[in-house]
């Protein structure tokens, strides 16, 4: 820890601000799973097919993938925390947008809006992590802010259908806004306005982290990894409401329940890479394979599938901790300077797979059903295990 920022920053003004790094994310959280639990009210009231609206949630993780990586790349010469204010202002000038919206186009544009920053603030966030706890604590503090997510998706899902169908999902959209503005309020009053990780890092001292053949491979693994599973989960909604016939209620229980199995699935990711690594990621797809296929299955049979659910909610989130470490370890060993490229590379990566996978599942809506998402997402974790082969073979051999 830097000792102008051990100076400036009391112990209880680091555990505020670690707490308030959990909250970010899980606002990030919330604002980009806003849409998924409200597409078939957004389908309706917006006069648009089921497949638009899943749009809203391809066209939100595309220009994440994108921007997350250039906007690290291209303004490394800027102060931290300026880069913050302007991130936490675009950001909440989407969410507005969002909340304000009358027609698919304009909130289509603030899903864009929204999802070119959400990257890039959340990993300028994550390099105030160091500076406030001690090496032995940053895992764990990582950990928290990344299962963040998983609390904001049984929140963003579950609560806004059922605001959605109650009242409409604008207000859930209005919740969504002011839970961004004091959260990105209290992060700029409370976060440090300088610190360690401040030294400018030029294009290219950051860039050369992508000549590591492992970190590519390692991306791709949540290409196919997590894009075989947005396939499915990107129409979970629908998929519960018309293949197993689930009213409202159930179907925002049946949501706010496998949002609970996927924060153990964030833990239990930290647990296999501290054992195994990223070749334990070979048989975690395999696993999703046959749970995916086995959806496809078991057709309109209510137990079963919501077994192989609750399922795929555990398996959903186990290749984050394994791939992060994998990115952090090429960065800290050869290339120092491009730590915070790094920390951006599994927001990215995961949003590239959402954008696939909802993409790719869209297309088998339109063409196939509703019934056929586990089929092909099946074939899709049968790629990432192979992914994830590849990956650990290129890890040993820079090892």
């Amino acid at each position: 820890m830097s000792s102008t920022v051990q100076a400036s920053v009391s112990p209880v003004r680091a555990r505020i601000c670690l707490a308030l790094l959990v909250l970010l994310g899980f606002s990030l959280g919330c604002s980009e799973f806003s849409v998924i639990g409200i597409e078939s009210d957004l389908a309706a009231d917006l006069n648009v097919s089921l497949a638009t609206a899943g749009q809203l949630i391809s066209l939100f993780a595309l220009p994440y993938a994108v921007m997350t990586p250039v906007l690290a790349l291209s303004c490394g010469r800027f102060k931290r925390y300026s880069l913050l204010l302007a991130y936490s202002l675009i950001f909440c000038a989407g969410n507005i947008i969002s909340a304000l919206a009358t027609s698919f186009s304009v909130l289509l544009v603030s899903r864009i809006l929204i999802g070119s920053v959400s990257g890039a603030l959340l990993a300028v966030g994550l390099t105030f992590i160091p500076e406030l706890t001690t090496p032995e604590k940053s895992s764990w503090a990582l950990s928290l802010v990344y299962a963040s997510y998983s609390v904001a998706m049984v929140v963003a899902t579950s609560a806004g259908k059922f605001i959605a169908d109650v009242v409409n999902w604008h207000v859930f959209m209005y919740g969504v806004l002011a839970l961004a503005i004091l959260t990105c309020a209290l992060c700029l009053w409370f976060l440090p306005r300088q610190g360690a990780t401040d030294e400018p890092a030029t294009f290219r001292e950051q860039a050369c982290l992508f000549k590591e053949p492992q970190v590519i491979a390692a991306m791709l693994i949540f290409v196919f990894g997590e894009g075989s599973v947005y396939t499915f989960y990107g129409y979970v909604t629908p998929y519960l409401e018309t293949i197993l016939g689930m009213d409202t209620i159930a179907a925002s229980t049946t949501l706010m329940a496998y949002g609970a199995v996927t924060f153990i699935s964030n833990l239990a990711g930290g647990w296999i890479d501290s054992r195994f690594s990223v070749r334990a990621l070979i048989v975690t797809f395999l696993a999703q394979a046959a749970v995916l296929i086995g959806l496809w299955a078991v057709g309109r049979a209510a137990v079963p599938a919501l077994v192989l659910i609750f399922a795929l909610a555990l398996l959903m989130y186990l290749a984050s901790v394994p791939c992060v470490s994998l990115f952090m370890h090429a960065a800290r060993t050869r290339h120092p300077k491009a730590l915070t490229l790094a920390s951006s590379l599994e927001p990215m990566s995961f949003n590239v797979g959402i954008s696939f996978g909802t993409a790719v599942g869209g297309a088998v809506v339109t063409a196939s059903g509703l019934s056929m998402l586990g089929l092909v997402g099946g074939a899709l974790s049968v790629l990432a295990a192979a992914t994830a082969g590849v990956t650990a073979m290129l890890a040993r051999k820079h090892a």
